[in-house]
């Protein structure tokens, strides 16, 4: 095999109650990446389209993910990549994991051994560090996964796959504004009271069993964050409309997608996440702000091959 094409799905991260720990896949919404193997050693990023991003190999995601795999694989090959970008940067729908995703995922399938899913994740996270400032995997890990994915550990690094409820929707709402990961992060406190940490962990742990139970009523309990969007709502305009909205048109929860601006609304049921939509389209709608929405399923698979 000489070339591949493939697709990275876009994710939802945190997810209210899992901060820099949970995330989950979207369907048929994300980048694609074609990658031709090449005699000389190292990555070569030859064409992007869809967005204004590096060449240069140290200073692109797609590129530092790819040579930090390389580097371990220690290869007598290297790549030649082309990336189509259709998620906005900055637009809080995992852009940066897609990328990172995108170019491990693909390298993997022209191993003799092919690596874990797991180790996949654990390279790509540092493409992740050149877009955020830090390694994190919440975005990245169900990218590469599919379904939702928990990261129990960083060190040493660990991800689990959660159970995928089968009636479980996704409303996006994407504003035109851009917040920057590192900026999101700089406003989080470095510290947090005990009884919101206590609070938190119970919603965490509320969420995953509702997972796994489907058990819809305990997700909409657990769907709550008294940590970050406290914070980070202030970046995000309308956020509160918005919010009010999808919670009395019936979503389980809604909440900023990652660090934003994109934010989420899981719903029980196509339905409801359309009538979810129709509800939020109309609060940017009566306002100056430009948005993208889209209804999803949670998508049971990552990245995955075109051709």
């Amino acid at each position: 095999m000489q070339e591949i094409k493939i697709f990275s799905p876009a994710t939802v991260a945190n997810v209210n109650c899992g901060f820099d720990t949970l995330g989950f896949a979207l369907h048929d919404i994300g980048d694609e990446m074609i990658l031709r193997k090449i005699p000389e050693r190292g990555i070569k990023i030859v064409n992007i389209t869809g967005a204004d991003l590096p060449l240069e190999t140290s200073k692109n995601v797609a590129g530092v993910a790819g040579l930090a795999l390389l580097e371990h694989l220690n290869l007598d090959y290297g790549f030649e990549i082309e990336i189509k970008k259709n998620l906005r940067i900055g637009g809080g729908l995992g852009s940066s994991a897609a990328s990172a995703a995108g170019v491990v995922f693909g390298i993997n399938q022209f191993l003799k051994n092919p690596l874990s899913l797991e180790e996949l994740t654990y390279y790509g996270m540092k493409g992740e560090a050149v877009a955020s400032g830090n390694e994190h995997a919440d975005n990245l890990a169900p990218s590469i996964f599919g379904g939702f994915t928990l990261i129990t550990s960083y060190n040493p690094f660990h991800v689990v796959q959660l159970p995928l409820p089968s009636d479980l929707y996704v409303t996006i709402i994407q504003p035109h504004i851009e917040v920057k990961t590192k900026d999101a992060r700089e406003i989080l406190p470095e510290k947090v009271l005990l009884k919101d940490a206590i609070e938190q962990s119970g919603n965490l742990a509320g969420f995953i069993s509702g997972l796994y139970t489907e058990d819809y009523k305990l997700l909409a309990e657990s769907l709550k964050d008294v940590l970050v969007e406290p914070y980070r709502k202030s970046l995000i305009p309308l956020f509160k409309q918005a919010k009010d909205q999808a919670i009395k048109n019936n979503s389980l929860g809604f909440g900023i997608s990652g660090s934003g601006p994109s934010m989420f609304a899981l719903c029980k049921g196509e339905e409801t996440a359309k009538n979810v939509q129709k509800a939020l389209n109309k609060v940017y709608n009566d306002s100056e702000i430009n948005i993208n929405s889209y209804v999803s399923k949670i998508s049971d698979v990552g990245c995955k091959i075109i051709s």
